[in-house]
């Protein structure tokens, strides 16, 4: 159905970093999206393109709103939604005292769908609409997220984790059993519709040689899946790295050593990287997940941003929920600035944005079908309210510029400030 949307439209053309220009970014103030089975027709100034729609399209009015493409979440854990905000302790603890019980728990097939749904509708009404999204070490736990995700006909990442040793018994499974399942899982989900699947080892920690290799050969067996997993999260893990690996240069050597650093590669985190560590990701193709609430909230380090632009490596944000205490992306965005601020980085608004939207589906490798308004390209977007709340209302007002309306945005909005979140041009819950 051929579909048009009236607003205030932004998008990102380009990274609009420090040596970007103007083009790289496009603001219509009073803009039509026209959205033809479910891919975006065409985007220009209302006044020119409404005067040749045709009388029976119907036309959304959201004018005095803001149309963003829908935020893009490059790393985020479905099972830990339940334990969002679950006081102190540092990842390794964290992961013992929140994380494996919450985990345990998916043994349940109903409480693995039920969670599923939860999730993906709270990730949509937050205006997200695509995410990298770990199960847990169940196979059915990755069934039901694509299931949910398909219902919902949300482009999604996911995969079955694989963990053989340093965990719970409950949570382990073998090299064997985690190749012959996560092969099943991509056999049946991976690039139907809007699906995608991504070889899961939890981190180099919780996985022997043995299972490396084996997801190594998986990831050469279907080169066109992704590769998730952490890096250098905190600095007690990164020096257990070193001891359990003694032969390897460092914990990204482990990945790369067992075929497991490619294009398509995504590793959270990366707080803890050299610059040989950064030379090698870049030439590689692979990906950082920039999550600065969970950095910040575990105490893990600082993402420096400019290091890893400077090499080449490709970047995008993420909530890593739930050692990150939001799944909203604009929250995420706001923590973003505050570290790389500390760091004498800036993050204006619209880079934020970018690292959102069209940087993130680079990081992703799927800027062919998202991140933008390109022509072609799948209808996903939001339409953000600033009168959502009060204080984003009386904010709003005062602003003398787009860029100041969007940082103020970017501050103090949240999912109140998503008026609707579309998906191939179909509001969602509508």
């Amino acid at each position: 159905m051929r579909r048009a949307f009236r607003g205030s439209i932004f998008h990102c053309l380009a990274d609009p970093g420090p040596r970007a220009d103007e083009s790289a970014v496009e603001h219509i103030e009073d803009g039509l999206l026209i959205v033809d089975d479910g891919c975006i027709a065409q985007l220009g100034d209302a006044g020119d393109l409404l005067a040749a729609l045709d009388e029976q399209t119907p036309v959304e009015d959201y004018r005095g709103q803001l149309i963003v493409p829908g935020l893009i979440d490059c790393h985020v854990h479905c099972p830990q939604v339940d334990i969002i905000a679950s006081y102190g302790e540092q990842l390794l603890d964290w992961l013992n005292k929140y994380a494996y019980p919450a985990e345990m728990k998916f043994a349940d097939e109903d409480h693995a769908g039920e969670v599923a749904g939860f999730f993906l509708d709270e990730l949509l009404r937050n205006g997200t609409t695509t995410a990298a999204v770990f199960a847990t070490v169940h196979p059915h736990s990755a069934d039901t997220l694509f299931a949910a995700a398909e219902e919902r006909n949300m482009r999604l990442i996911g995969g079955k984790v694989l963990m053989d040793e340093h965990c719970p018994e409950e949570l382990r499974d073998d090299p064997e059993s985690g190749y012959d399942d996560s092969k099943k899982l991509i056999e049946k989900w991976h690039g139907r519709g809007r699906l995608g699947y991504a070889i899961t080892p939890r981190f180099a920690l919780t996985s022997s040689e043995a299972q490396l290799d084996a997801a190594g050969r998986l990831a050469a067996e279907f080169p066109d899946t992704w590769i998730h997993t952490h890096l250098a999260e905190n600095q007690e893990e990164v020096d257990e790295i070193a001891r359990q690996f003694a032969w390897s240069r460092s914990y990204l050597d482990v990945y790369d050593h067992f075929g497991l650093l490619r294009e398509r590669s995504v590793f959270a985190h990366c707080l803890h990287l050299d610059a040989e560590d950064r030379a090698l990701m870049a030439r590689k193709g692979g990906t950082g997940a920039f999550c600065p609430t969970s950095n910040l909230f575990l105490g893990s380090g600082m993402f420096d941003l400019q290091s890893m632009s400077d090499a080449g490596v490709r970047v995008g944000l993420a909530t890593d929920v739930g050692g990150g205490t939001s799944m909203s992306m604009l929250r995420t965005m706001s923590e973003a600035y505050k570290m790389l601020h500390l760091q004498g980085q800036p993050l204006p608004a619209s880079r934020a944005l970018y690292l959102s939207t069209l940087g993130a589906a680079e990081a992703l490798y799927l800027d062919e079908h998202i991140g933008n308004f390109a022509v072609g390209k799948e209808a996903d977007f939001i339409v953000l309210d600033t009168g959502g709340s009060r204080i984003t209302e009386r904010r709003a007002a005062v602003a003398e510029s787009l860029d100041e309306l969007l940082f103020a945005m970017i501050f103090l909005g949240d999912d109140r400030n998503v008026a609707a979140t579309y998906l191939r041009g179909a509001k969602h819950g509508a």
